[in-house]
């Protein structure tokens, strides 16, 4: 648990390439990402909000969001909208590739099926 008078440090050189390098492979490019703060709660027992360094990048219609909630600590989620906001299902992450690359998973599924993309379709079944 975090100790919300403490700050969390922000992403490091380390950290942003890991994030940098699972873009590059998922697109097959350099893309920039931001960083940025957003207020969470750590605690869901709690209205205590806590700062928290956070990495914002947008691909193909989507923007994607990671924060870290403390040392090796990470949340993530992708949206298109204020209405359409999506998780990995999962609270929160203790190691930081498997977070992007799952969230990047999830993302990629998800636009599939915006497309009418299903599992066991042919390539003459998609558009």
């Amino acid at each position: 648990m975090n100790d919300p008078a403490r700050a969390i440090t922000d992403f490091n050189s380390a950290e942003r390439w890991v994030i940098e390098s699972a873009l590059k492979e998922r697109y097959g490019r350099i893309v920039a990402i931001e960083l940025a703060d957003s207020d969470l709660r750590l605690d869901p027992d709690t209205p205590v909000l806590t700062t928290c360094p956070t990495v914002f990048w947008s691909e193909r219609g989507c923007n994607f969001l990671i924060f870290k909630t403390g040392e090796d600590r990470y949340r993530c989620q992708f949206f298109y909208s204020d209405e359409e906001h999506f998780g990995t299902g999962r609270t929160e992450y203790d190691e930081l590739a498997e977070c992007v690359s799952l969230l990047l998973q999830l993302q990629a599924d998800h636009e599939k099926q915006r497309q009418g993309v299903h599992t066991g379709m042919t390539g003459g079944q998609i558009n």
